[in-house]
């Protein structure tokens, strides 16, 4: 069985807001005794399979199964996603991970909907998910198919204006690598606590202290994966992530 990733560059227009793109391909299903484990990292995920289909499920949720060409949206999540392909045979996905500042902008009014859930983008956006499945499915090959999907979405940046509030709170989590507290994104905005969690649970369907928890324990795993500092070992486990989850192992080869 072999496998293996094709990192993409994002258009343009859309880089700011995708942080990574890429194309898996596999010959079959991962073997059985590697994990296949994605970790929480703050980002909300699309995956489009042109080959093959997916099978994932929220760790302690319901398990999710969709069709070849279906277009899968995974929300904001804390706590690990266990995938692999859905049939033991040649498979192939497009993915992209938005981050958290950025995916209102293609998902509006949705993207508070699926917290921790995984769901077809059809669920979202009805009739206009379809028609782009039914686009992606007759292209002829993967470049073809990665330019219709990026176009839909630089069409949906320039339907929605920015919430610059919102994008700069978002950005100042990740840049303090979750460190930031409340009371200085408070003090930096003139918005009341109150207010930003309202903000934060309408553009991503959790409060700034939840995004903050993810930040810090995908910096967090990150180093520990690295092992670069000992310490990090004890630290890790004060996430609010169960120990056994952290512990179950790291994802073989999927983006983390």
């Amino acid at each position: 069985m072999s496998f293996g990733f094709k990192k993409i560059s994002p258009h343009p227009l859309l880089a700011p807001y995708i942080e990574r793109m890429w194309v898996f391909e596999s010959s079959g299903k991962l073997p059985s005794d590697d994990i296949k484990l994605v970790v929480p990292n703050g980002n909300i995920k699309l995956s489009v399979s042109y080959s093959n289909g997916i099978i994932a499920s929220v760790m302690g949720g319901n398990t999710f199964r969709s069709k070849e060409h279906n277009i899968i949206l995974t929300g904001l999540v804390d706590t690990p996603v266990t995938l692999d392909v859905a049939e033991d045979e040649k498979a192939g996905t497009i993915g992209m991970e938005f981050n958290p500042q950025g995916a209102y902008r293609f998902f509006h009014g949705g993207i508070a909907t699926v917290k921790n859930r995984i769901c077809l983008l059809d669920d979202l956006l009805g009739k206009t998910a379809q028609q782009l499945e039914r686009q992606i499915a007759g292209a002829p090959g993967v470049k073809q198919k990665i330019a219709i999907l990026q176009q839909f979405l630089i069409d949906r940046l320039a339907i929605h204006t920015a919430d610059p509030v919102f994008e700069f709170c978002t950005s100042a989590i990740q840049t303090s690598k979750g460190q930031i507290t409340i009371r200085e994104l408070e003090r930096k905005t003139g918005y009341s606590r109150r207010w930003l969690d309202m903000k934060f649970k309408e553009r991503l369907g959790t409060s700034p202290k939840n995004l903050s928890s993810i930040i810090r324990f995908r910096h967090f795993y990150q180093a520990l994966l690295d092992g670069n500092d000992p310490f990090l070992r004890k630290i890790v486990f004060t996430i609010t992530i169960t120990t056994s989850l952290i512990l179950s192992g790291h994802s073989a080869g999927l983006p983390v």
